[in-house]
């Protein structure tokens, strides 16, 4: 005859092994199918381009914005991904941002480039060019905090997420392919962990 204990220790083993499992299945299922590429190495600006005067270095493994009025480009363009990356501000009252589907023309930056904002005051928000076109949401993050962005881009829809939060969805770009890059303004960063995960043509 089984002892109560352990009756009631191996149905508690089996909800927390199902659990896990449910939880895990959700996970895999959450997660678009792709291969997870680095686009940055952390020893160099191997596969990044600067456009224009700028200074971008590698600094104790970081990708290092230190001034300059311009932008990094990817070597190469991209259409459909999802896209990871750390960074924080050096500087008070910084700014910044992350270009998508970007082309050449325009100085010192993409002139109807869609960018991610990273000003302090603008934390978050898209821009079309020089035209906000989804306010900020987010708080202003201080100085030297790392902080998570993870940018899918899907056809004509973008979705931000912060720090595991989803911040806001958009489906109207009309860029359909183009470079990623990194806005400089004179304001120092760093960014760390950039990954990429292409994606399959929208049918």
């Amino acid at each position: 005859m089984s002892h109560p204990m352990n009756t009631r220790r191996t149905a508690a083993a089996l909800v927390w092994l199902l659990s896990s499992l449910f939880t895990a299945a959700g996970l895999l299922a959450a997660e678009p199918e792709g291969k997870w590429v680095s686009l940055f190495n952390g020893k160099d600006l191997d596969g990044w381009t600067k456009v224009h005067d700028v200074d971008f270095q590698v600094v104790d493994g970081n990708l290092r914005l230190v001034k300059g009025m311009g932008w990094l480009r990817t070597d190469k363009e991209y259409q459909n991904f999802v896209l990871e990356f750390e960074w924080r501000a050096l500087v008070d009252k910084y700014d910044s941002g992350v270009f998508l589907r970007a082309g050449l023309e325009g100085k010192p930056w993409p002139k109807d480039g869609w960018q991610v904002n990273l000003r302090y005051d603008a934390l978050g928000g898209l821009v079309k060019g020089y035209s906000p076109i989804v306010p900020a949401e987010n708080p202003k993050m201080p100085v030297n905090q790392w902080v998570k962005f993870r940018l899918e881009v899907n056809g004509q829809k973008v979705t931000l997420t912060v720090d595991g939060e989803e911040a806001w969805s958009y489906d109207k770009l009309d860029a359909e392919k183009g470079y990623l890059g990194i806005q400089a303004e004179n304001f120092a960063f760093d960014f760390r962990n950039i990954r990429i995960m292409e994606l399959p043509s929208v049918k």
